[in-house]
């Protein structure tokens, strides 16, 4: 097979006489950045453990198929990959993170510098081919692909790719792996890991209740500047809001503009201010492209672009045809309110908007280790609007509506019609509406509606 022949070819065990590029890496430098990176070396960093990611990791990640993490720039797929690696090899010497961020390497690889890699690693760390191998930020290296599926289908080394740019968030690395892969995406921490980055750990319901106060207030911080690692494990707010600024510009520049070689930049910007300030909302192509003076299809595929890196991600509107779905216009929500925070409105002013948004990026991540679960939101014929529609298979599971409201008074009795409306229309009992503070069960017109505060919901507390 030809396939086969090549692979064999590729062995670097037969030939390790491999004409490289000296000039580029040198021996000493190559350890150097291996040091870096590796528990075997001098990597020391401290990194808190992410479990669910952990167990889904496990489960994709058997060695036969090429394990993809992908997501968000400084999501922590880096940290994840890292912490499976260790909690299955230690410090053995057995395993292999290639860091292709580090400084000692060039900014430009290709494949023959990654199998020089792997020839110093075995020649001065390990005389074997290491049982497990990380390649951490890949889309830095050209034709990466032929180097991880050789070590996979010949060697049967365990391999996990990361990499922050669009391209390996997109449909691209399947195409470029053929089938050889399986993908786990990450997101920003859920408010659960955030109260565990904050070294708030709640094992049992009693430490939950007696902390209240204490996750209040976190809750408050974790709407104002959200979930990325490195900006929960900083204290002062104006380094958060620097990080917050610097991330939203490494998307834009690097995964959008640079990637799709856009033109109209500032139209570009334009549009991501006006998608982070009006996040929770309905959001209209035809009426974008008119503000901004330019073409519907612009505007389309600006926010395919947006959508591929991340940065923001559109849900449909609950519709049984699925042609009419597709044409329907779609409810927009940001990767991370923080920023929302950074780049839109003054926090004080959209609070509810803001609300909606961390349920939401809570439903899409939950949707992650559930695939059977989609998320849509619901509005009929007379403007009546149910936030979320939660679908599991062929049936509609729950109906959602979020309001910032800290008592009965305070919640709008148009959002419960809607979702008395919706309960019908769908077939749905299962009715819940998620509010800052106030919690009740009550029974309207023969169905009965689940109050539950934003916290205790987060922490999957509703029962």
């Amino acid at each position: 097979m030809v396939a086969g022949k090549r692979l064999k070819n590729f062995d670097i065990s037969e030939n390790l006489n491999i004409k490289f590029t000296i000039h580029i890496m040198r021996r000493e430098e190559i350890i150097e950045a291996l040091l870096n990176w590796n528990f075997w070396g001098n990597f020391e960093e401290k990194i808190i453990e992410r479990r669910r990611y952990l167990e889904k990791l496990s489960l994709i990640s058997s060695g036969k198929e090429i394990s993809v993490v992908k997501g968000i720039r400084r999501s922590g797929k880096s940290m994840i990959s890292y912490y499976y690696l260790f909690s299955k090899f230690g410090d053995s010497k057995k395993a292999l993170i290639v860091n292709l961020e580090d400084p000692g390497f060039p900014a430009i690889m290709n494949l023959e510098d990654l199998k020089n890699i792997l020839k110093i690693y075995m020649e001065e760390i390990n005389p074997e081919y290491p049982k497990m191998v990380i390649l951490d930020e890949v889309q830095k290296v050209s034709e990466w692909e032929r180097f991880a599926r050789f070590l996979v289908e010949s060697k049967k080394v365990e391999v996990i790719v990361t990499g922050s740019s669009s391209k390996l968030m997109s449909e691209e690395y399947a195409t470029l792996l053929t089938g050889r892969h399986l993908d786990m995406e990450v997101f920003p921490l859920s408010f659960e890991e955030f109260l565990y980055f904050k070294g708030l750990k709640l094992s049992e319901k009693i430490e939950i209740y007696k902390n209240r106060a204490k996750i209040l207030n976190f809750l408050r911080e974790y709407l104002k500047f959200g979930g990325f690692p490195e900006v929960v494990k900083n204290e002062l707010k104006e380094r958060k809001a620097e990080l917050l600024r610097n991330y939203i510009n490494d998307i834009i520049v690097k995964d959008v503009v640079k990637r799709f070689r856009v033109k109209k930049i500032e139209k570009l910007e334009m549009l991501i201010k006006f998608l982070a300030s009006n996040i929770s909302s309905i959001f209209s192509m035809k009426k974008a492209a008119d503000h901004f003076d330019i073409s519907v299809d612009s505007v389309e595929r600006f926010k395919k672009y947006l959508e591929i890196a991340r940065l923001f991600f559109f849900i449909d509107h609950f519709q049984y045809s699925v042609k009419k779905q597709i044409k329907s216009r779609k409810k927009v929500y940001i990767a991370d309110v923080g920023f929302h925070n950074v780049f839109g409105f003054k926090f004080s002013e959209n609070m509810g908007k803001i609300i909606e948004n961390v349920v939401a990026n809570e439903l899409i991540r939950r949707s992650l280790f559930n695939q059977l679960i989609e998320i849509y939101y619901f509005r009929d014929y007379q403007g009546r609007e149910v936030d979320f529609v939660v679908k599991e298979g062929l049936n509609v599971r729950q109906l959602i509506q979020v309001t910032y409201a800290n008592d009965r008074d305070e919640i709008n009795e148009r959002e419960i019609k809607a979702l008395l409306k919706a309960s019908e229309e769908l077939r749905c009992k299962d009715l819940l509406c998620i509010t800052w503070d106030f919690e009740e069960e009550e029974k309207i017109d023969g169905k009965k509606i689940k109050f539950v505060p934003l916290w205790r919901w987060l922490l999957g507390l509703t029962v």
